[in-house]
């Protein structure tokens, strides 16, 4: 497979208009501090410049020395048992991929992902989303926060309804007079309610370090991502993890693909030049093509442009709901008790460029509250289309 070369002296295109910048309120420039690290690779450059054997043994040996283990400490997802499957989480120059059927949970997961990593006082999520505004996103994690995952406490759980309602009650309050505070703000009226105030808090530990861009299918391209994810990474010494919500929908420019397979070949390249030009780790959403929509079971090459993202990709994961690829066969099958498996998803690690691959496990899906119950476990059932794989 060829493989393109992305640079950054590529002219504008005047007809386009110029690419989102980072929020106002991404995090300010790291301060010099006495025996910090070295500068890892060449930001925004595209590439690292050539370096012999004893240099990179000698620049390895002096981060150790100073501390810095990030090319051997992997960041947790916060999913068990994901993270024993992939080698403990995620890994700087490394590019993820999670695909699945629309509504299976891509989007909830990767959010979920994100906040755990933000949650960490030294690491900051970088989330791209080419579907929802950074309001909904915000909207969503409070919902998410209201039942606390790992504790998952439903019975405190908010939902986006009750919580459009707790808001609009509350405004219309204060236009009725009935309330001291009548330009009440949202951040009041969440802080003052009992349902919402315990998630408004959660939120507030990690807020500064969850970055949100409400991407554009037209003008957001990788150019622009990369753009913005090298400022970050000068502004946070490089501890950013980049979520992409989803991939397919990136812009390409100036490339002009001659197909979808070709256009997804671009992107998946230039995500991988991202993670490893920039030394970060990268996660990316993947949309299944209509051949994989109508199976039983989707698959690694039921995604669109699978060749290349098998080829680029480091890890793979493909989500399925429990109860559609069940095996009927299986001597345990019950379809009355199989119906408890409508809300679990089973997670398939398809592709594991460190470790075993086509491991399955399963978590919980609280769709109304936007979360997965992190504690998984491995399937135990049988499951259709399962593959013998050697030791």
């Amino acid at each position: 497979m060829a493989t393109r070369r992305f640079t950054n002296d590529l002219p504008p295109d005047p007809d386009l208009v110029k690419p989102p910048a980072p929020p106002a309120a991404s995090p300010p420039a790291a301060q010099p501090r006495t025996g910090a690290p070295p500068q890892r690779g060449n930001r925004g450059s595209g590439a690292h410049m050539p370096r012999t054997l004893t240099q990179v043994i000698s620049e390895a040996n002096d981060r150790v020395i100073q501390g810095d283990l990030v090319d051997y400490v992997p960041m947790s997802t916060g999913f068990d048992p994901l993270d024993g499957f992939i080698g403990g989480g995620l890994r700087k120059t490394e590019l993820v991929l999670l695909g699945g059927a629309q509504g299976i949970g891509k989007t909830i997961a990767t959010l979920q992902i994100a906040r755990n990593i933000a949650m960490r006082p030294d690491q900051y999520a970088f989330y791209l989303s080419y579907e929802h505004t950074e309001t909904h996103l915000m909207h969503r994690l409070l919902c998410l926060e209201s039942i606390n995952p790992p504790e998952v406490d439903l019975s405190r759980g908010v939902k986006l309804r009750d919580l459009y309602q707790i808001i609009v009650a509350e405004r219309a309050k204060g236009f009725m007079g009935r309330d001291n505070n009548p330009a009440g703000s949202l951040q009041a009226i969440l802080r003052d309610n009992p349902k919402t105030a315990p998630a408004l808090a959660r939120i507030a530990r990690y807020s500064d370090r969850m970055i949100l861009v409400k991407a554009s299918p037209a003008v957001t391209t990788l150019k622009a991502i990369k753009e913005m994810t090298a400022r970050l990474c000068d502004a946070t010494g490089g501890n950013v993890t980049v979520f992409v919500d989803y991939l397919q929908k990136i812009a390409v420019y100036p490339e002009r693909p001659r197909d979808e397979n070709d256009k997804v070949t671009i992107i998946v390249e230039g995500l991988k030049d991202i993670a490893l030009s920039l030394d970060v780790p990268v996660w990316a959403i993947v949309a299944a093509d209509r051949e994989g929509l109508k199976s039983k079971r989707i698959h690694l090459f039921h995604l669109r442009g699978s060749s290349a993202l098998d080829y680029e990709s480091d890890i793979a994961i493909i989500m399925n709901n429990k109860y559609h690829i069940l095996s009927k066969d299986h001597v345990a099958f019950n379809p009355y008790t199989a119906k408890q498996f409508r809300d679990w998803v089973v997670f398939t690690v398809e592709k594991n460029r460190a470790g075993r691959a086509m491991q399955d496990m399963e978590f919980q899906l609280h769709g109304q509250h936007f979360a997965f119950d992190p504690r998984g476990q491995k399937v135990q059932q049988q499951l259709i289309d399962d593959k013998v794989i050697e030791s």
